[in-house]
């Protein structure tokens, strides 16, 4: 996958196209993240007696990974990723645009 959680992205495209936010959760198996106040799910809650109140929860839905960028700061906007290995034998992600290392 091209994005983990803690990245910054943005979204490419769906109904909320254009925004930034931080992954908070990465599902490689199902190819889906979960961004920071994106895809805003509601759920109306029962209350389940006097210590769970009922309500309306707002939540972060997952979206499908191809619809969202990493955002590099430098360059602020989305930016493809590559792949490159260093002197000490590591594989870190690279930033297709400024070549800044991602990974630290």
């Amino acid at each position: 996958m091209h994005v983990k959680s803690g990245d910054k992205v943005v979204v490419i495209s769906g109904k909320d196209k254009g925004k930034v936010g931080k992954v908070l959760k990465a599902s490689p198996k199902e190819n889906r993240v979960i961004v920071e106040e994106v895809n805003m799910l509601t759920k109306h809650k029962k209350p389940m007696g006097p210590t769970e109140p009922g309500g309306i929860i707002k939540y972060e839905g997952p979206i499908d990974a191809s619809n969202v960028m990493y955002y590099c700061d430098k360059d602020k906007q989305g930016v493809r990723i590559g792949y490159t290995v260093l002197s000490d034998g590591r594989k870190v992600r690279v930033c297709k645009k400024c070549g800044e290392v991602l990974d630290k």
